[in-house]
C-alpha cells in the first residue's frame, strides 16, 4: 500500500463576513503551500478564492448572519480540491452578463466568475442542498 495516494481534507463552517474571505484564504494557502504550489500559483489560487468567498457572502448569504459558508479544502498529491457553498437562493451562471462585453467592461463587478475559470484548472457551479450554491475549483 505504498502507492496509495494521501488525502488530506479540512472543512470548515464561517460566517457570512468579509472577514471569513480572509480565514477561507489562510486556510486554503497552508494546503497549497503544502502541495508545493510556487508563488505564481499561490496568486491565482488566492484570487479565484476571493472572489469565490466574497460572490458566496455578498451575493449568495448577502451578509445574513443566520446563513454560513461551507468550505471545503482537499490536497492530494496532485491536486488542490477548493469546495465552497452559501445558503443562498441560488445562483444562474447563464445570467451573468459578459464581463468582455464593451457596457461592461467599466463595471466594478462581473469579472469573478471568469478570474475563477481562468485561474484554476477545473471549475464548476452546481445547486447547493438543501439550498444555495456551491463552487468546486481544483488547481493540479
Amino acid at each position: 500500500m505504498a502507492d496509495r495516494v494521501q488525502e488530506h481534507t479540512v472543512e470548515k463552517v464561517l460566517e457570512s463576513t468579509l472577514e471569513s474571505v480572509d480565514s477561507a484564504e489562510q486556510t486554503v494557502f497552508k494546503e497549497a503551500e503544502a502541495l508545493g504550489f510556487d508563488e505564481d500559483d499561490l496568486h491565482r489560487v488566492g484570487i479565484a478564492l476571493r472572489e469565490c468567498m466574497v460572490n458566496a457572502v455578498v451575493h449568495g448569504n448577502r451578509y445574513n448572519s443566520r446563513k454560513k459558508v461551507h468550505l471545503k479544502v482537499t490536497r492530494t498529491a496532485e491536486s488542490l480540491t477548493v469546495v465552497i457553498g452559501d445558503e443562498g437562493d441560488g445562483f444562474d451562471p447563464t445570467a451573468v452578463p459578459d464581463p468582455l462585453a464593451g457596457e461592461n467592461l467599466l463595471r466594478g463587478s462581473g469579472r469573478g466568475v471568469m478570474l475563477m475559470q481562468a485561474f484554476m484548472d477545473e471549475f464548476q457551479i452546481s445547486k447547493r442542498s438543501p439550498q444555495g450554491t456551491e463552487v468546486k475549483m481544483v488547481k493540479y
